[in-house]
């Protein structure tokens, strides 16, 4: 079922309590990437703009649970004030203390308020149901826009929710737009349907590919966990890295798209270097099997023309992991090529989905995040969903 959304939900004059996901990058107190807090836009104006009262909260890091000034939610805070050309309240180290209660309760129409960073106390992580209700006081309404964290059973996820039950429970335009990309395209995709998996574990991927594979009608399959399909069929694979106890599920997987018809597209010729590093000592472009010594870290030319030319046809594409050590410039063309062929298609009518982390650090730096369709903000939450996973915390929200 659709969720109702934040911008049909009536907000003036009440506290609009919006989980929001500013677990953005930080050094020496300045963001370096502020997608996400970008990203929370649409709805903290949303509610803003119509007299509601913006009670956000985040977590930052991994504090452990206890106050560390290093993943104080400060700059977030400073950040998103800049980008709404407004103040934004930041009241105390503690979400829940007497000063945050005030702050909140102080709160004017067309406000907005950042609570402290949620991982500051234990009870996050333990999604517990006292540390929720306190945090659970301060709205009349409760909004999920924390795509990143949706696959997560934190307090701020799921027990603040349960506490708010018989008082609106609504989606973000964020989630909402993850949701209609990530679950709704993808079960009636246009046709051809290409998806293309890279990064380093196969075990990682498998719940997607295992999802995604009958409806699929071509899969590329690059990065190091190509080396354990590779592995799998029987090829030398050198050093390369290869999941061992996995090698019974990449036969499977091959089996399965032989019986489907789905084309399993894998890598035939590599890049190769002799050590995991930037600029190893010896590198070698290698046709079919690597020899001992050696281990493929991108895709070579071979491969890139004809996961281009794939990908060319395509009127749905997904894309999750990069083609190979995509930092590394001597180990990105690969990635590269494979993101200019899904930005032409975009251009050509494709909807593209790129999967969060990784692959959305890859398209920013090569400058194509805005010829995409769509670019995720959760590694791991959009990685669940293109497995066909249900969200507790998208579960509890009203049906639209």
């Amino acid at each position: 079922m659709p969720k109702k959304t934040i911008a049909a939900t009536e907000v003036s004059g009440k506290r609009v309590l919006i989980r929001v996901d500013f677990n953005v990058p930080i050094e020496d107190g300045k963001i370096t990437d502020d997608r996400r807090i970008a990203s929370a836009l649409p709805t903290i104006q949303s509610v803003i703009s119509r007299g509601g009262r913006a009670i956000l909260m985040s977590h930052l890091g991994r504090p452990e649970g206890e106050f560390q000034a290093e993943d104080s939610l400060a700059p977030a805070a400073k950040r998103l004030s800049e980008l709404l050309g407004k103040p934004v309240a930041f009241p105390s180290q503690d979400c829940t203390d007497a000063a945050a209660a005030a702050a909140v309760a102080n709160l004017k129409n067309g406000e907005v308020l950042l609570l402290e960073n949620l991982r500051f106390h234990k009870g996050e992580k333990k999604g517990d149901a006292a540390f929720a209700a306190k945090l659970a006081a301060y709205g009349d309404v409760y909004v999920n826009d924390a795509f990143g964290t949706s696959h997560r059973p934190d307090a701020s996820m799921v027990a603040v929710p349960q506490a708010m039950a018989g008082k609106p429970r609504v989606s973000g335009l964020l989630v909402e737009k993850e949701i209609k990309f990530l679950a709704e395209a993808i079960a009636k995709p246009a046709k051809p349907f290409v998806v293309v998996l890279g990064g380093a574990k196969v075990s990682d991927k498998m719940g997607c590919i295992e999802h995604l594979m009958p409806k699929a009608d071509s899969i590329l399959i690059g990065g190091a966990m190509a080396y354990t399909f590779l592995k799998a069929l029987g090829r030398q694979v050198g050093d390369s890295r290869v999941e061992q106890d996995r090698i019974a599920d990449a036969e499977r997987i091959l089996d399965l798209a032989a019986s489907l018809k789905c084309d399993l597209l894998l890598p035939t010729d590599h890049v190769c270097g002799n050590q995991f590093i930037g600029s190893p000592s010896q590198t070698k472009v290698v046709e079919d099997d690597i020899p001992d010594g050696f281990m493929g870290l991108d895709i070579g030319m071979s491969t890139q023309g004809a996961f281009t030319a794939v990908l060319r046809k395509a009127k749905t594409i997904v894309w999750n992991g990069p083609m190979g050590v995509f930092e590394w410039s001597q180990f990105s063309q690969g990635t590269h090529q494979v993101a200019k062929a899904i930005a032409q298609a975009t251009t050509n009518g494709a909807l593209s989905i790129v999967g969060g982390g990784d692959t959305a650090a890859a398209v920013e730096k090569f400058g194509l995040a805005d010829k995409m369709t769509h670019v995720s903000t959760g590694g791991g939450a959009s990685l669940e969903m293109l497995e066909g996973k249900k969200f507790e915390s998208v579960e509890l929200l009203d049906n639209a």
